[in-house]
């Protein structure tokens, strides 16, 4: 899914391995997350930098299956996901 594809106001739901979150679109990279219960267990703002295999090669633009999500809240240091099993548009 290409994240400057989606329109702003989109609400996506990110399944992965240990955790679900939920995105809000604002526009291409900036969104509001939450799910994770130390770093966004209430909606913040942050960037979503895009996906990875798991190794320092991150694809821009993209949330994918299989793959792992990318994002930065402006306190902190990029975090990555486990792998994300599902992706669906609420």
């Amino acid at each position: 899914m290409y994240l400057s594809r989606l329109a702003p106001g989109t609400v996506l739901e990110i399944r992965t391995v240990n955790r679900v979150y939920t995105v809000v679109m604002r526009k291409w990279n900036d969104v509001q997350i939450s799910g994770h219960p130390e770093f966004c267990p209430e909606p913040v703002e942050a960037t979503i930098h895009g996906s990875t295999w798991g190794g320092s090669m991150l694809k821009q633009d993209f949330i994918g299956r299989g793959m792992h999500l990318e994002f930065q809240i402006p306190s902190g240091a990029p975090i990555v996901t486990t792998r994300i099993v599902a992706i669906r548009e609420k």
